[in-house]
C-alpha cells in the first residue's frame, strides 16, 4: 500500500552571484506517487523526477522502489551526495566499508545519468548496518558505499541528489 508523503519538497533556486531568490521548484506528492506507481512489483527502479540548477550545484529529485526479490548491488558514487527519505517499507541499509568485487560502471551504464561515475559491487564489507523505515532520512556523501543488505518485502524512498559537479542535466 502506498502512503502519502507527509509534505512536499520545495527547492529554492539561488544565483551564485547575488544569493537573490529567483524561483522555487515544486515536486508534489502526486508526481512522486505517479512515478512509483509505474514500477513492476518484483523489480528495482530509480527514476529521476526533476533536476534543477540552483546556482553552484544541481539538485536532482527521484523516486526509488526496491523489491526484496530484485538483485541488489552495493554502490559508491564518485561525486554525488544522496539523501534518502524513506516513504514506506523497511530494510537494512549498510553504509561505509569496502565494496566487495568492485567494478567501475562503464560510460553506457544506465545509472550514469542518475548519479554519475560510480563503482558497483556484490556487497559492502565492514560497513555500518542500520534498520531504516518510514520517515527516516539518510545522508550518503559522495565516496561512501551503500547497499540494502535486506529489504522487508519492498521499500520506497525519495532520493535527493546534490550534484556539486553538475553531472546531471536539468530537466
Amino acid at each position: 500500500m502506498q502512503k502519502p508523503i507527509a509534505g512536499v519538497l520545495v527547492l529554492i533556486v539561488l544565483t551564485a552571484a547575488d544569493n537573490e531568490r529567483k524561483s522555487a521548484t515544486y515536486v508534489g506528492n502526486d508526481e512522486v506517487q505517479a512515478t512509483l506507481k509505474e514500477v513492476p512489483a518484483d523489480s528495482a527502479s530509480d527514476q529521476q523526477i526533476r533536476v534543477v540548477d540552483v546556482g553552484r550545484v544541481n539538485v536532482g529529485v527521484g523516486a526509488v522502489y526496491r523489491s526484496a526479490k530484485a538483485t541488489g548491488v552495493a554502490v559508491e558514487h564518485d561525486q554525488m551526495t544522496e539523501v534518502y527519505h524513506i516513504i514506506d517499507g523497511s530494510g537494512t541499509l549498510v553504509t561505509g566499508g569496502t565494496i566487495v568485487n568492485p567494478e567501475r560502471r562503464g560510460p553506457g551504464h544506465p545509472s550514469i545519468k542518475l548519479n554519475g561515475p560510480s563503482v558497483n559491487g556484490a556487497a559492502l564489507a565492514n560497513g555500518q548496518s542500520r534498520r531504516v523505515g518510514p520517515g527516516d532520512v539518510v545522508i550518503i556523501p559522495a565516496g561512501v558505499g551503500h547497499w540494502f543488505s535486506a529489504i522487508d518485502g519492498s521499500i520506497r524512498y525519495l532520493v535527493v541528489r546534490v550534484d556539486a559537479n553538475k553531472i546531471l542535466a536539468p530537466k
